[in-house]
């Protein structure tokens, strides 16, 4: 069915503005409707295009608005702040919100499903559980510093510290000791945790298909396979893999003008996640246990033989996100490519 009619939807938690107009932008209404008088009014309208910005509770209402016969865009916030007119407020978001989807040449962000969202919320509350146990190690560490016992960073310390707490010839305080035992006891608590998020995830992944054959690339483990599957839309929207690599921010950024092509850092644009789970796991084969695995000849053993070993982890990462986006449209697992021989 043809739809005559876009409305522009600016979302918040009890207060929602709409701007309807035309398919070519005369303006039919303006509302401003509460939580429980926006569903009804939306399931009053016949089948119409409804965009919105990608916030928070985007992706529900996005659903909730297919359920009613419509057709849902979400677009990113930064390509509709250039139409906002004059003053900011409702009205004027919601109808910027319309002006920029209605430019033949704008780029949407695909709703997620219910299990997408799922699965990006473990995802992220493992990285929570990760960042809170960083900053109780390095609270410990701190303590002990100013008592001049000075420890390295990392989680594998823990064992270290635990050993200059218990010393029986020890000079610290009872009283530090009993609040660095706690931190100990917090950081333990962290950990297991952690460590339950990570067999969710690996759960998780075992079951899915898709994460099944991600997991075939080498450097990519149960961690990148689940991000991949919770936070990249489908690989049909990127026309290549350098397209989906771009979309991770993962090729340099151009300063080009005047015909002169200038190329500087990686963009870091994108989903960050990704991009820096792919990062690691090309590190991973670069260290000295991944190095056994890199065949003698092959485009990698080339490029680490001569550039530095950060740069050859980002070239790594580039071209495993070209891979994933090969292996996802063909629905082919990895295989290790033909040597080349250098010329």
């Amino acid at each position: 069915m043809t739809k005559d009619t876009m409305i522009g939807v600016d979302l918040a938690k009890n207060v929602f503005q709409l701007h309807g107009a035309s398919m070519t932008g005369q303006m039919q209404f303006r509302k401003k409707l509460s939580r429980q008088g926006f569903f009804k009014f939306m399931a009053e309208q016949p089948p119409a295009v409804v965009v919105m910005e990608a916030c928070g509770s985007a992706h529900y209402w996005a659903r909730e608005m297919t359920r009613l016969g419509h057709e849902v865009k979400l677009i990113a916030p930064h390509y509709v702040k250039p139409f906002v007119k004059r003053q900011k407020n409702d009205a004027a978001d919601a109808e910027a919100i319309v002006i920029a989807a209605q430019r033949p040449e704008m780029r949407f962000v695909d709703p997620k499903s219910a299990e997408q969202q799922s699965r990006a919320i473990l995802f992220r509350a493992r990285e929570r559980l990760v960042h809170q146990r960083t900053e109780l190690v390095n609270a410990l560490r701190a303590c002990l510093y100013e008592y001049g016992h000075v420890v390295p960073q990392g989680i594998h310390q823990i064992r270290r510290i635990a050993e200059i707490l218990d010393a029986p010839n020890s000079d610290l305080p009872d009283l530090m000791r009993e609040e660095c035992r706690d931190l100990l006891e917090q950081i333990a608590e962290k950990t297991v945790r952690i460590d339950a998020r990570t067999g969710k995830i690996k759960a998780q992944t075992a079951e899915a298909d898709m994460a099944r054959r991600l997991q075939t690339i080498p450097g990519v483990g149960p961690l990148t396979a689940l991000a991949v599957e919770a936070f990249a839309p489908p690989m049909e929207n990127f026309r290549c893999g350098r397209d989906f690599a771009a979309w991770l921010g993962l090729v340099p950024r151009q300063f080009s003008s005047g015909g002169k092509e200038r190329l500087g850092r990686i963009s870091k644009a994108g989903q960050p996640d990704i991009r820096r789970l792919l990062i690691i796991g090309a590190m991973s084969r670069l260290n000295w246990l991944g190095r056994k695995s890199i065949p003698e000849g092959s485009w990698l053993a080339r490029i680490a033989a001569r550039k530095p070993r950060m740069i050859v982890a980002i070239a790594l990462a580039n071209k495993m996100a070209r891979t994933i986006w090969a292996m996802l449209t063909k629905n082919e697992d990895y295989r290790v490519p033909a040597q080349v021989p250098a010329a």
